[in-house]
């Protein structure tokens, strides 16, 4: 479905102005960052990741997912699938220099920057710095100036929501754009099937068709009330999409809701001393990133995954902010104590640091002389 000759020319009915919105999402970004630098490895399949025994793909080159090789998979399932695969380290300082470039080229047309991670943004271009009438016209400017720039290509979805510029972004990837009007959007809802629906996971998905919903024709035809009393809260908004509406406003100063570290280890851990090591490394480097951004947060979320990939988490929310990495860590580590003796073997130890907030060292110092209490009721949660 290409979006070039199409435009978007229905207004919006809360202001009687059309919303133009553009997704730009960058083409297997961290792996083709990889294949700019290194000529030897264009044209092959790569992995971002770690090759060990416990590693785990962080993005994967589109030679590589030809072979069905993607993020998150184990790194042995990786290479079993694709015996050539090239791992490669991840360089995150270049894939964060090369992110703040795009960020400049987003600049050149809007304020109006919605960042999701490194390499995928909203834009609101209904009144850009261009003064372009066209949205398309806008995304293909963006995307040639991102090549330029980069020597990286980048694909684009424009529509009046953010939830279908989303969708759009990935019917013609990689290097491609398009578009999805007010008028097409609730047949394209229609004829989706609910499992590619953008915030719909696989738990989700299967709940859904257990309900009968496959599509979102499926999903319209069900009441506000049947989709709350199934999905709670989330009944609401699957109801608005289902249809074609999302009034999300593209959001320059989102806060970041969390800072987490987490580590894959080569053997399982079994005993406690270890495992608290781990973790009090982890909260170590969670403090130096919210450290850099002048951040503290009041509650602590430890998750573990065990041998057999169950996860779970723990969290502990207090009243105050966390005060350092020593801070941080004991927290962590009591939730961990809560855990031992282990009921198997430790894969994988995350620690999240959520509730944020501008730290303030003055107020924290007189949080901490008052001796104010901390309320420790250890809750149970998910990400």
């Amino acid at each position: 479905m290409s979006g070039q000759a199409e435009q978007i020319g229905e207004t919006d009915d809360r202001d009687g102005k059309v919303r133009k919105i553009i997704h730009v999402d960058m083409d297997a970004f961290y792996a083709s960052v990889e294949q700019r630098d290194n000529p030897e490895l264009r044209g092959k399949p790569v992995a971002v990741g770690g090759s060990a025994a416990r590693g785990v793909v962080a993005a994967a080159s589109y030679e590589a997912r030809a072979f069905g090789v993607r993020s998150a998979l184990p790194s042995v399932t990786a290479k079993r699938r694709c015996p050539d695969l090239i791992f490669v380290k991840p360089r995150f300082e270049v894939y964060r220099a090369v992110s703040a470039q795009i960020r400049k080229v987003f600049a050149e047309h809007t304020d109006l920057i919605e960042p999701l991670s490194l390499d995928e943004a909203y834009l609101d271009v209904t009144e850009n710095k261009q003064g372009i009438a066209i949205a398309t016209e806008i995304a293909q400017i963006i995307r040639s100036r991102i090549k330029e720039v980069t020597g990286l290509n980048a694909s684009a979805g424009i529509s009046y929501c953010k939830f279908l510029a989303k969708m759009a972004s990935d019917l013609n990837k990689p290097n491609g754009q398009a578009v999805i009007t007010p008028a097409r959007g609730p047949q394209f809802v229609a004829e989706l099937p609910v499992k590619k629906f953008h915030g719909v996971g696989p738990a989700t998905a299967a709940k859904m068709e257990r309900l009968g919903i496959l599509t979102g024709a499926d999903l319209r035809a069900k009441s506000a009330d049947f989709l709350r009393d199934h999905f709670g809260k989330s009944g609401g908004w699957y109801y608005r999409i289902s249809r074609g509406i999302d009034n999300r406003q593209v959001e320059p100063n989102r806060e970041r809701k969390s800072i987490g570290a987490e580590d894959t280890f080569a053997e399982d851990l079994i005993d406690l001393e270890p495992a608290r090591q781990e973790v009090e490394t982890l909260a170590a480097k969670v403090w130096r990133s919210c450290k850099g951004k002048a951040l503290t947060g009041r509650t602590v979320t430890l998750k573990v995954k065990y041998a057999d990939f169950q996860q779970i988490t723990r969290s502990r929310t207090i009243d105050r902010g966390v005060v350092d990495a020593d801070d941080l860590a004991a927290i962590s580590t009591t939730l961990l104590e809560g855990l031992f003796p282990f009921e198997k073997g430790v894969r994988l130890l995350g620690v999240t640091l959520s509730s944020l907030e501008p730290e303030d060292a003055e107020s924290i110092g007189q949080q901490l002389s008052l001796g104010l209490p901390d309320t420790q009721g250890p809750n149970r949660g998910t990400r």
